[in-house]
């Protein structure tokens, strides 16, 4: 079947909307073949029935095969949480000390298992940028760690997860974003690293995976002074095609990330953004929110291929790679009885348990035990979206999982910023054991100053850090534990950790 120009540029558009249904727009663009893909969020999903319906209703709309695809990495970022089975981020399977990429292999799959029953096949995970500088807003947990080695065979072992059970993975942030502090989502970040740089770190987790299979590799909106000092991964022909294409010998789906962040949306025209995107060699090309801008990106484009500025031959290609993606990853019908199963909940368990480390113990501290004399207050920082690629804000049972092993246990939550008024009602408990639960301390100068205060409190004092592990810099002496994120299985390990029904056997992947 020949499929026109007007398909085949659709099918290198790939579209998100609001709401737990598809708009009409949506549904008449994919019956159309105006798009080849659809990106879900949290704000698509309330339950496993829920968005069975909703990817049925768009799959059944597509004119042609459809790509759904999400950003479920696990941990911090993850779309699916309340009625699936949440995970360990990268980091903290990193952290596990024996056989984490087994591990890693097997959470991904279980991810994979509960996405593909569902409809999505699709994942931009895993994250395989190298955790540089711990002033990062958007990396953290979601890296595997600060060796470039260790994260090259975890990202094939995710890769490995995934894909095996039904859906495409996705390598990123080409080549390479962990070396910056600035967000993409709000800012155009601007590295030195060179070329050699590249090839000897950054590179090499994309080699691994290419090597087990890889599917997709998705660009940063981050220029490289020396490779291009002009233009973004995303829009560089001299990085998509000098590096993915022909040095690494990627074959494979190359997709931008969404093009309305503002890295992109502040500095380039839709117009132009599109067209530099399609020239350099990029398959799939993503606009998750606004219908505006994904109409004008489809007319553009489509005149642009017209007219001669974007050659045929490169739409072509795009369409010979993308349908071989779309072949290699078939959607089955959707069955919800594989979401949330026991089985996964009791994987994802044992995975959180092995990878919280204890980094510092003050002898005589832990456990905490029920039958204790000492008062125990438990603080907490509320959660805080420290990069939007987080999308919402994580469930914080923490106090509720305390309460079940400690039942005398105090427990206080403090805003993710506090005041020092705020922060001085912890004095007034006078406890004999204070546990400090922060999340990313170190980005936020007033949970900072909090946790130095609180620091130096006559109590015994622990620092339970339930994000990055750079938090455990912040406190001098006492008993440092990090879980590596706070998804709910790594909060239920902690309190687990804190009353001593396991020994924290693991071992940070990142320098502190």
């Amino acid at each position: 079947m020949t499929i026109s120009i007007e398909d085949r540029v659709g099918q290198m558009l790939m579209a998100g909307f609001n709401g737990l249904t598809a708009p009409a727009y949506i549904l008449d663009w994919l019956r159309e073949g105006r798009l080849g893909g659809i990106i879900l969020f949290a704000r698509n999903v309330d339950s496993p029935a829920q968005l069975a319906d909703l990817t049925t209703q768009l799959h059944e709309a597509s004119k042609y095969p459809l790509l759904i695809g999400i950003d479920q990495e696990g941990g911090t970022v993850a779309r699916l949480r309340d009625g699936f089975t949440e995970s360990p981020g990268a980091m903290a399977l990193a952290s596990i000390r024996d056989h984490n990429e087994a591990a890693t292999e097997s959470i991904s799959g279980v991810l994979a298992q509960e996405m593909h029953a569902l409809g999505i096949n699709w994942t931009y995970a895993p994250t395989v940028d190298i955790s540089y500088n711990a002033a990062n807003p958007s990396v953290g947990t979601r890296s595997f760690g600060s060796k470039p080695e260790r994260v090259a065979a975890l990202a094939a072992a995710a890769v490995r997860g995934f894909q095996v059970n039904g859906v495409a993975a996705c390598a990123k942030h080409f080549p390479g974003l962990g070396d910056t502090a600035l967000d993409t989502h709000l800012h155009l970040p601007r590295l030195n690293t060179s070329l050699e740089a590249l090839r000897a770190t950054d590179l090499l987790p994309y080699r691994e995976a290419i090597a087990s299979g890889l599917a997709t590799i998705m660009t940063t909106h981050t220029v490289f002074n020396e490779l291009d000092t002009e233009y973004p991964a995303t829009l560089s022909k001299e990085i998509v095609t000098r590096l993915i294409r022909r040095e690494l010998g990627f074959n494979g789906v190359v997709s931008t990330d969404c093009m309305e962040m503002k890295a992109i949306d502040d500095h380039f025209a839709v117009s132009e953004s599109v067209v530099r995107a399609a020239n350099a060699e990029i398959d799939i090309i993503l606009f998750s929110h606004t219908r505006g801008k994904q109409a004008t990106a489809y007319d553009h484009l489509l005149a642009a291929v017209k007219r001669g500025d974007v050659p045929e031959a490169l739409v072509n290609a795009a369409n010979e790679r993308i349908a071989a993606l779309k072949a290699r990853f078939p959607v089955a019908a959707v069955d919800i009885t594989r979401v949330h199963t026991e089985a996964n909940q009791r994987t994802m368990h044992e995975a959180a348990r092995s990878a919280v480390t204890l980094v510092r113990s003050q002898a005589g501290v832990l456990p905490l035990r029920a039958e204790d004399s000492r008062q125990v207050l438990v603080v907490e920082f509320s959660p805080a979206v420290d990069s939007l690629i987080q999308e919402s804000e994580a469930q914080t049972p923490l106090h509720k999982f305390m309460k079940a092993h400690l039942p005398h246990a105090r427990t206080l939550t403090l805003p993710a910023s506090p005041t020092p008024e705020q922060v001085a009602i912890v004095a007034e408990y006078k406890p004999d054991v204070l546990v400090i639960a922060t999340r990313n301390a170190h980005l936020n100068a007033k949970q900072t100053a909090a946790v130095h205060r609180l620091g130096q409190t006559n109590a015994a004092v622990v620092l339970l850090a339930l994000r990055n592990p750079y938090d455990a810099a912040l406190l001098e002496g006492g008993t440092v534990l990090c879980t590596l994120g706070d998804s709910l299985p790594s909060q239920q390990v902690a309190c687990e950790a804190l009353v001593g029904l396991f020994v924290p056997d693991g071992c940070l992947p990142v320098e502190v």
